[in-house]
């Protein structure tokens, strides 16, 4: 039977990869990519539909297009490029779109297989973590902002949609974080700085996901009818500290109160997004058992961790210092935040000092 596939975020390098991928699979007969704005790269054969998600019009979208399997990738860290606003808009793309496409394909008698993008995020970051999350486990302190609440929420939607629609497999992907020589994402971002802010005391566990392992996910969930909650990630682990011997980038420990000063100054200059969830995992780590993708999808990653981190460096051409006056100014950069961070401390110390002076007075 010929599938029509819709594909959502097909703007976004995964999505319009994905999209791509699947206009050459047997048995499928259209591909139907859709997004609010329009496509950076070709889509070779896949019919573009500029339509935003959080609009009730993406019912008729579905409707019209007969789709049978949606692969849903809106849901990510940040909005698309050129999409309008920031966060705003991230969240509103991630949860209410999320809400409407389900809407959509409740309405829908043609859908069959529904596949959703989530991320390991879902289960924190915390000093109270078990050494390996399963699919069942909760977190032990839940996420409370950002793309990982977001997660969180489109997940409790999607598993609503499946018991209104138990005719459908419903599929969701939990991808560690995704590193490769050409997708864009925080991580990647944060490991091509010149200096790494990490925090003092920490050397966290990370665990990643090869872009092409990704897609290879998806392509396996799309087509194997095997509903559930799957963590999707590359076999063993690297330490932040062995991450950054291979990239040959000196690390930069931060006291754990001025990691948010050093964050923000990299967002204001465009060089990395330290949000406060990438600084949790950056502090804690996080490792996911994988193993039931591997039995119930059949899907085997090709690259472990380290071979991922290793083909993500070489491909970016990451590896060995980088220009000097690059390091000089971040070097520059973090330490007038520090002393700033430093001196608000101070500042609060001295005026809390004095209320009690004044009270004892």
């Amino acid at each position: 039977m010929s599938k029509v596939v819709l594909v959502t975020g097909v703007t976004r390098d995964l999505g319009s990869r994905f999209a791509r991928l699947v206009r050459g699979m047997p048995g499928v007969e259209r591909v139907v990519g859709v997004d609010a704005v329009e496509p950076r790269h070709e889509l070779d054969g896949v019919e573009f539909v500029l339509a935003d998600i959080r609009n009730p019009m993406i019912a008729k979208v579905v409707a019209s297009a007969g789709v049978d399997t949606v692969v849903h990738l809106s849901p990510a860290e940040t909005p698309p490029t050129g999409y309008p606003g920031t966060a705003v808009s991230a969240k509103e793309t991630n949860v209410i779109g999320t809400m409407q496409l389900l809407a959509a394909c409740q309405k829908a008698p043609s859908i069959r297989t529904l596949v959703v993008r989530s991320t390991t995020a879902v289960y924190g970051a915390s000093p109270r973590d078990p050494a390996i999350f399963e699919e069942d486990m909760e977190p032990r302190v839940p996420p409370t902002s950002g793309w990982a609440k977001d997660a969180v929420e489109v997940e409790g939607y999607v598993r609503g949609f499946a018991r209104r629609r138990p005719d459908v497999a419903v599929s969701v992907l939990r991808f560690a974080p995704i590193l490769g020589p050409t997708i864009s994402s925080p991580m990647a971002d944060y490991f091509g700085l010149a200096l790494l802010p990490t925090v003092l005391g920490y050397d966290p566990r990370l665990q990643f996901l090869h872009e092409e392992d990704a897609l290879d996910a998806l392509r396996v969930a799309m087509a194997a009818w095997q509903p559930g909650t799957y963590n999707i990630a590359a076999d063993g682990v690297l330490l932040l500290s062995q991450a950054a011997r291979r990239l040959g980038r000196p690390a930069v420990p931060v006291p754990s109160p001025a990691v948010g000063l050093v964050g923000q100054g990299l967002r204001r200059v465009g060089a990395a997004d330290l949000s406060a969830e990438q600084v949790r995992l950056l502090t804690h780590g996080r490792v996911v058992d994988a193993s039931r993708a591997r039995e119930r999808l059949g899907f085997v990653p090709r690259r472990t961790t380290a071979e991922t981190f290793e083909d993500f460096v070489r491909g970016r051409g990451l590896r060995g210092l980088a220009a000097p006056e690059r390091v000089g100014r971040l070097s520059d950069q973090i330490a007038s935040l520090l002393a700033a961070g430093a001196a608000q401390a101070g500042a609060g110390q001295a005026s809390a000092g004095q209320a009690r002076r004044s009270a004892d007075g």
